[in-house]
């Protein structure tokens, strides 16, 4: 079987396909075959040591397939059963996975797999930041860093959905459009020259938002601060531009801010949380609340040039390594 592994951290380039054999699962495991997987900017800090992880590893977390064999004890699933899964071991980039069944989830019908594949991560992670980290209101405007992003589009979605007013953060002029067409009522592009907490304040009398969702990390902390209203919650739940450090927590006074730094593993580190939080993107996903933009396709063996994109934000929507 194929699989991408790495032995070292860095870049793009470290990324290398290799033959790899798999054993039969043993207890609590199912053996997947995969059909699609999943990118995500987390597959990036796991390669460039960010997070760390023991070398020589796999990579990826995120992926669809067909259960082709379980272990001992295993009644969640069953071979023949359509399933996707996120988090967990390492190990998606591959054409084939010995998975937890614990923290696998059936396919609903509708779905094929590429849209569960390019679905679980982002809609769960748009879920708990939704509903769970703040829990947004009809009628409140929020704020959205990288909303042309994989989960910046389903975030954009969901809170027009739930009628909450969505000011969009984009990267170019490129993105403009895109972010609009996903549920941004205002769109605001990142560049030199842009005063982004006054062009927010300007758009909400003055009052800034009562949360705001950044994935972006370092370049946007401050910028993400200075966008809240007395008493508001930044989200900051990603490190694009680097993670934050040598926070001085008295900048906070200045309106009594909130920080929260949340993750999907702790949103859904139990059974009936993964459950719950996959029929909620499952649902809306089959009810056409959220709709998943499939934009770039890429070989596994292409593993590389697909990082390579989405570090160069050359990428909209969602990704998939196909094996």
């Amino acid at each position: 079987m194929k699989a991408i592994r790495f032995d070292e951290h860095g870049g793009p380039e470290v990324l290398k396909l290799q033959d790899i054999t798999l054993p039969s699962p043993g207890p609590g495991e199912a053996l997947v075959r995969h059909t699609a997987i999943g990118i995500n900017f987390i597959d990036i800090y796991f390669r460039k040591g960010v997070y760390k992880t023991r070398l020589p590893s796999g990579l990826g977390s995120e992926a669809a397939g067909v259960v082709e064999a379980v272990g001992p004890d295993v009644t969640l699933v069953r071979p023949g059963d359509r399933v996707a899964y996120a988090m967990g071991p390492l190990g998606a980039y591959a054409g084939a996975a010995l998975r937890p069944a614990a923290g696998l989830v059936k396919i609903p019908q509708p779905l094929s797999d590429d849209t569960a594949a390019a679905l679980m991560l982002k809609g769960m992670t748009a879920e708990y930041l939704l509903f769970r980290t703040y829990s947004v209101k009809p009628g409140q405007t929020i704020l959205v860093f990288a909303a042309a992003g994989g989960v910046g589009l389903l975030l954009c979605q969901w809170a027009k959905a739930l009628g909450v007013r969505v000011i969009g953060v984009v990267g170019s002029d490129a993105k403009v459009a895109i972010a609009r067409s996903n549920g941004c009522a205002e769109v605001v592009v990142m560049q030199p020259g842009v005063n982004i907490p006054e062009r927010v304040k300007a758009l909400t009398d003055g009052r800034g938002v009562p949360v705001v969702y950044d994935s972006i990390g370092k370049d946007t902390f401050q910028i993400s601060l200075d966008c809240l209203a007395p008493r508001g919650l930044l989200a900051s739940f990603g490190n694009s531009s680097g993670p934050i450090t040598g926070v001085d927590l008295g900048q906070l006074s200045k309106g009594s801010y909130y920080v929260t730094r949340p993750g999907l593993a702790t949103y859904t580190g139990t059974r009936p949380e993964l459950e719950a939080s996959a029929a909620a993107v499952f649902k809306a996903a089959t009810e056409g609340t959220l709709k998943i933009s499939i934009n770039q396709r890429y070989p596994l063996s292409e593993a590389a040039t697909a990082h390579r994109d989405l570090e160069g934000r050359k990428t909209t929507g969602a990704s998939l390594l196909i094996p």
